[in-house]
């Protein structure tokens, strides 16, 4: 597996909305940053949030685009990306939706697995045409 593949699967999960497939892509004691800016630490705690942010909200799925993989070392690499979702029920993707996503990968056991992924609202403000060009770029991958 790439951490191309990796991300995607990540991907995957969420859009599938299945919390134990999304919790297993990370290392035990990995972290991730929410679209809100909440941390979850450890591969339980994550796993237990994203339960419960799929049993109380209707979230929907990604449109994504892998924007470049950095290689730190061998088994060091770091994914950007850019994905966005539409609101319940309307289909365009919703620009106050949009984010930035960075994947730190590691790779143990022969295996890629998430250390740390953190997704931040790309408002961008003031520059509504750089959030339309990034809209425009997620559609176009679709």
């Amino acid at each position: 597996m790439t951490v191309e593949d990796l991300y995607r699967q990540l991907i995957e999960a969420w859009n599938k909305r299945d919390a134990d497939a999304y919790a297993e892509l990370f290392i035990v004691d990995g972290e991730a940053i929410g679209f809100d800016g909440t941390q979850h630490t450890g591969r339980g705690v994550i796993h237990e949030q994203i339960k419960a942010i799929f049993a109380k909200y209707p979230t929907q799925p990604y449109t994504t685009k892998i924007l470049g993989v950095t290689t730190v070392t061998t088994d060091v690499a770091i994914v950007r990306a850019i994905a966005g979702m539409a609101k319940p029920g309307q289909s365009a993707l919703a620009p106050e939706l949009l984010t930035v996503m960075r994947l730190t990968a590691v790779h143990r056991a022969g295996d890629w697995r998430i250390a740390l992924l953190q997704s931040t609202p790309a408002q961008l403000h003031g520059r509504a045409d750089e959030v339309a060009r990034l809209l425009n770029e997620l559609q176009a991958g679709a």
